[in-house]
């Protein structure tokens, strides 16, 4: 298959998927988010393959979450409307979570919101020491479409989730929100290691496994929690609040930098 946003490469069992809008810091516009879950099945039917691979291109971000220039650009929608927008988004995430074969997600640079989602549904995460990982929905006054954060990190994604605050790839490490931490110079070589060590596997050994550990967390109730934070997420964003309403009449009248400024000056003098 023919991709316009990404780059798709395979190599010796491992498929390696790259986000390729460095100029957005790899936004994920629609149509980005369209083309990785094609890339995810592509990579999920070859039988060439057993390891897939997510990065960023450009060094500064693996995503700076959803395109929010993109959805400005998009009428206000009705609360049916923010439902379906929800329920694609955890089509997205799902879509590494879903896949039979392990999926790492190798982060340089920021992670945040949607990004972040989608990354913590991978199997792995590693990151470089430049990174930085924030839930900053919460600064938008939005909601968190897939809320699969307190399943990897338990209580202590409350101040994270209730501040939007900006983390460290150390700091992520400390909190168990990423695997391993690599100096930017080596990181890709490090998780190529990483993927070729776990492409020696076989596949039905790696398959197994990863459906087995699936399932622990699927029976905990893993999927009926999120598809609850998806619906709180959906009313949250068609009632809107003061905070939001604000941002988006200086993001449609004065552009996305005016409202991003706003934002920020709402929470400079406690940082």
């Amino acid at each position: 298959m023919s991709y316009q946003l990404l780059i798709y490469a395979v190599d010796d069992r491992v498929a390696s998927i790259t986000l390729n809008r460095p100029e957005r810091h790899n936004a994920l516009s629609q149509a980005l988010v369209d083309e990785i879950m094609a890339a995810v099945a592509e990579a999920d039917a070859d039988p060439d393959v057993r390891v897939l691979v997510v990065s960023g291109a450009g060094g500064k971000a693996f995503s700076s979450g959803y395109d929010i220039k993109e959805s400005a650009e998009t009428p206000k929608r009705t609360p049916a409307e923010w439902r379906a927008r929800m329920q694609k988004d955890i089509k997205f995430t799902y879509s590494v979570w879903d896949c039979s074969k392990p999926v790492i997600a190798m982060i340089d640079g920021y992670c945040y919101a949607g990004a972040l989602e989608f990354a913590m549904c991978c199997d792995m995460r590693c990151c470089s020491d430049a990174s930085s990982f924030a839930a900053i929905e919460a600064r938008f006054s939005t909601g968190i479409a897939t809320m699969i954060m307190p399943w990897l990190i338990g209580q202590r994604c409350r101040s994270l989730i209730y501040t939007g605050d900006t983390i460290s790839g150390e700091e992520a490490l400390r909190l168990g929100l990423v695997d391993k931490v690599f100096p930017k110079a080596t990181l890709r070589d490090e998780v190529t290691k990483i993927a070729r060590r776990m492409s020696r596997v076989s596949m039905d050994c790696l398959k197994w496994n990863k459906r087995a550990i699936n399932q622990a967390f699927e029976t905990m109730g893993l999927r009926n929690a999120i598809m609850y934070g998806a619906e709180a997420s959906a009313i949250m964003d068609a009632l809107g609040s003061p905070e939001a309403d604000r941002f988006d009449a200086i993001r449609r009248s004065e552009g996305l930098s005016a409202a991003l400024r706003w934002r920020a000056e709402q929470f400079a003098a406690y940082e």
